[in-house]
């Protein structure tokens, strides 16, 4: 694992590079809130450490951790929960209640994670998952509020992206942090101030419908700022959500026009390097793929089984 890479965000929020597979790809929230701490999205068994390291440089305790909060069970998001949480000993995990069952016994997260990267690259990108003790789990329903040492968190159930998603609204940034649910922006594509989002149509849930519903309730919100997951914060939201409400329904239109593997890759390939080029991005074609690579396979696969399921 390579050095700590942070950026203060203000309002008490740090962002953190998660450096799952690369940097710059998936990003983990450390909230500070009177002496106390709160980690939103955690990465993977080997984020744990720059996350510790974090609490050190800043000074806080442990025991000065009140919650972990995965905004769902993918294992970029939560696969180090466990292994954070056993360094934390006053810590609550709040997740969805659709996820929770996966915290307290993720053996069926790794078996099925296991099977798709086999047993090698599984250990490789997120060691072993650790299981949580229930009493330590707290569901989170549509609409809850935490107080965190003052500072209130609205968990709103942002299905879509997966079944299992919620964000977290947080007033005193005026911020939400969305997880996947409000796409994916790569600062490596932005370009003349003009950001590059795509929805990660990820297996297996995929919905366009209720993604489409679940922008309308982040934006109903009234907060001017997000906190992406994949990547960082960014602002000036209307545009940007009524670009990602067109592309959810785009993929899912061009999934039905190529149904096969190879034909789809290769059109969303085209169309989002040409969305790229047309913003002004100076980089090349391959340039922009490599940036890409991780998302495409898995984006298309996700497609078609949301093609198949509703065939």
């Amino acid at each position: 694992m390579d050095k700590l890479i942070s950026i203060d965000l203000g309002h008490g929020i740090t962002c953190i590079d998660s450096q799952h597979v690369r940097t710059g790809l998936a990003s983990c929230y450390l909230i500070e809130q009177n002496g106390h701490a709160a980690f939103i999205d955690v990465g993977t068994n080997h984020t744990t450490p720059l996350l510790i390291e974090l609490l050190k440089k800043k000074n806080i305790p442990l025991e000065k951790v009140d919650y972990v909060i995965p905004t769902h069970v993918h294992l970029d998001h939560a696969g180090g929960a466990g292994s954070l949480m056993q360094q934390l000993p006053k810590a609550k995990l709040i997740i969805h209640p659709r996820g929770a069952r996966h915290m307290i016994d993720p053996s069926r997260l790794q078996a099925g994670a296991t099977a798709v990267y086999g047993e090698e690259e599984f250990s490789k990108q997120y060691g072993s998952l650790v299981a949580i003790d229930e009493q330590r789990v707290q569901q989170a329903n549509d609409g809850d509020i935490i107080d965190f040492q003052g500072r209130s968190l609205e968990f709103i159930h942002t299905p879509g992206h997966a079944k299992h998603h919620f964000c977290i609204v947080d007033k005193t940034s005026n911020g939400v942090f969305t997880g996947d649910t409000f796409g994916v922006v790569y600062p490596e594509l932005t370009a003349n101030e003009q950001p590059f989002i795509f929805p990660p149509t990820t297996p297996v849930d995929f919905d366009p419908g209720d993604w489409h519903a679940s922008i309308d309730k982040i934006m109903a919100t009234g907060c001017d700022r997000v906190y992406l997951a994949h990547f960082s914060m960014i602002q000036q939201l209307a545009p940007l959500a009524d670009t990602l409400r067109q592309r959810i329904s785009l993929f899912a239109e061009l999934c039905q026009k190529h149904p096969n593997n190879a034909a789809l890759h290769q059109v969303i390939s085209d169309y989002c390097i040409d969305q790229v080029s047309a913003n002004g991005s100076l980089l090349s074609k391959q340039e922009i793929t490599e940036v890409l690579s991780l998302d495409l396979g898995i984006l298309v696969q996700g497609l078609l089984v949301w093609l198949e399921k509703n065939q």
